[in-house]
């Protein structure tokens, strides 16, 4: 089988599903009629109260990219380069949050912090009534936010620590204490991929919609939403999407830079590295982490799980939720299989440099998963609403295209991590034995990729099944997913129901992980035997 077809259906397919829906919704917001007519975006742009709502948004996004660096960057040093106990149980108990859907958190904080939570009796009704007021305001955007994207920077940061060659830090050690080479030369040279974790969170807070909403705080990201819902005013709501797509561009440079220093292999990569021995700091380190880990994940899923626990609560939810839950689960196995497959082959045209403009593509699904959800929702919208192609757009499989386009960067990184400890020279003595390059793909590559291929696909069921803004922007009449529905019953709901809800979409999410990860973990120990 030709390797440019395979590799190019690939990048045909995101392009299909990401970049063309980019070029629509450009055209619907720039052209009328076969005519240039940029009139909404002027009437936008020349509008006060759009630069005023942009500006909060911007300093709302700024705050909670500020808010999971902070707390962020610092866990990830712990937890990657000293000898704390339990690093990797931590690291998987911080990562939770990204793993559910934002508004998940933002009840369960509303669970405990809320004028009804779980707190209120503890502190009293002039204390609730405070924590409420922080709550429903842009502080509890920038609590659940930070919280929910607080792995981001965390993960990129033990990542970018992981590049550095043992060497230099070796050779630090001759001359200073281990805290002097952290700051002096192992966080300066991890700076890229700490501005891109920063650049990422700000692009994920603001394009986060479902947040603000819950805690009444007006955002950009609805603008679009807004005009869509309430007018179907395609090209308005196009037009209120160009300024969150321009801000995702702001990925591309920094995530150039970080993957031009990942692409060569580590001059060090034999040597091996040491860990900073935390000494008489050890203990309150960890009861420090352990406290953190306590307040932003435990206690609000704690509270959420309380609140379920009313009668009839699960009872409830399980009658809302309906055919719902299988749909979602149905459409996130077959979503994570597609992303999987796809991503699989991006991966191998970045990772081993297959086609000419690798790192185009690259910076295509980077791009496509910095864009706002709503905003890829609103160009499918552009794309295929539109009476030739009904066929697509009133079927699942325009769903399924939104979550390839917004979620291929996932398997494609995973899959390139892996290949990285897959010498090239396995692969190139099976080229000169005669093997062609499928039969050495499926015979050579895709068994070492092994853990990694598993690992991709739960990464793409996880971003399927957590999706919420594609999936309510083009979902087909009468086949809402899980998530939609979850969102559209919050304002009527009773809080048990709806926090039960939470918790049903949460299993739904992490019974995979709960499954797959352990045989994953038990399997590569036992390689390691």
């Amino acid at each position: 089988m030709s390797r440019r077809l395979v590799l190019g259906s690939a990048v045909l397919l995101l392009a299909i599903a990401g970049g063309l829906p980019v070029v629509a919704m450009l055209a619907q917001a720039f052209f009328a009629g076969g005519r240039f007519d940029p009139a909404p975006l002027a009437g936008l742009l020349t509008d006060a109260g759009t630069w005023r709502l942009l500006g909060s948004s911007i300093l709302l996004a700024a705050a909670v990219a500020l808010a999971a660096c902070a707390a962020g960057i610092p866990l990830g040093v712990l937890l990657a380069r000293t000898d704390l106990p339990g690093r990797r149980l931590l690291a998987a108990l911080f990562t939770v949050p990204l793993l559910l859907p934002p508004w998940v958190l933002a009840v369960a904080w509303a669970a405990l912090a809320g004028r009804e939570g779980l707190l209120a009796p503890v502190v009293g009704p002039g204390a609730a009534l405070a924590l409420d007021r922080f709550l429903y305001g842009p502080g509890g955007c920038v609590l659940v936010l930070g919280t929910a994207f607080l792995p981001v920077p965390l993960l990129l940061t033990m990542a970018a620590l992981a590049e550095i060659d043992p060497r230099l830090e070796e050779a630090g050690r001759l001359h200073a204490g281990w805290g002097t080479v952290l700051v002096r030369i192992s966080l300066p040279l991890a700076l890229p991929g700490l501005l891109l974790a920063a650049v990422l969170v700000f692009l994920l807070a603001l394009g986060e919609f479902t947040v603000p909403g819950f805690f009444r705080v007006d955002v950009f990201a609805t603008r679009s939403l807004e005009r869509f819902a309430a007018f179907y005013d395609v090209r308005g709501a196009t037009a209120a999407a160009l300024p969150l797509a321009a801000a995702a561009l702001l990925v591309l440079p920094l995530e150039s830079a970080f993957l031009g220093r990942r692409g060569a292999p580590l001059p060090g990569a034999g040597t091996r590295r040491r860990t900073v021995p935390l000494g008489r700091f050890r203990a309150p380190a960890l009861a420090g982490v352990l406290f953190v880990a306590g307040v932003l994940v435990a206690l609000p899923l704690s509270a959420l799980a309380a609140r379920a626990a009313a009668p009839g609560a699960f009872r409830e939810a399980l009658a809302r939720a309906g055919d719902a839950l299988p749909r979602t689960i149905a459409w996130s196995v077959t979503g994570a299989s597609l992303l999987l497959l796809g991503g699989v082959l991006l991966g191998l045209v970045v990772g081993r440099r297959e086609l000419p403009g690798w790192r185009a593509v690259d910076g295509l699904a980077l791009f496509l998963f910095a864009l706002p959800g709503a905003v890829t929702g609103i160009g499918l919208v552009a794309l295929w609403n539109r009476p030739a192609t009904a066929f697509l757009y009133g079927t699942p499989l325009v769903v399924l295209l939104g979550w390839f386009a917004r979620y291929a960067a996932l398997p494609l990184r995973v899959t390139t991590a892996h290949l990285r400890g897959i010498p090239p020279a396995l692969e190139e003595a099976a080229r000169l034995a005669g093997a062609s390059w499928w039969l050495r793909t499926r015979r050579v590559t895709l068994p070492l990729l092994g853990r990694g291929l598993f690992l991709a696909w739960i990464v793409g069921y996880v971003f399927c099944a957590r999706d919420t803004a594609i999936a309510m922007l083009v979902y087909p009449p009468g086949r809402d997913t899980l998530p939609v529905r979850i969102v559209t019953l919050m304002a009527n709901g009773t809080p048990g129901m709806v926090a039960a809800l939470c918790l049903l979409a949460t299993g739904v999410v992490l019974l995979p992980v709960a499954v797959v990860l352990p045989v994953l973990a038990i399997s590569g120990r036992e390689d390691r035997r």
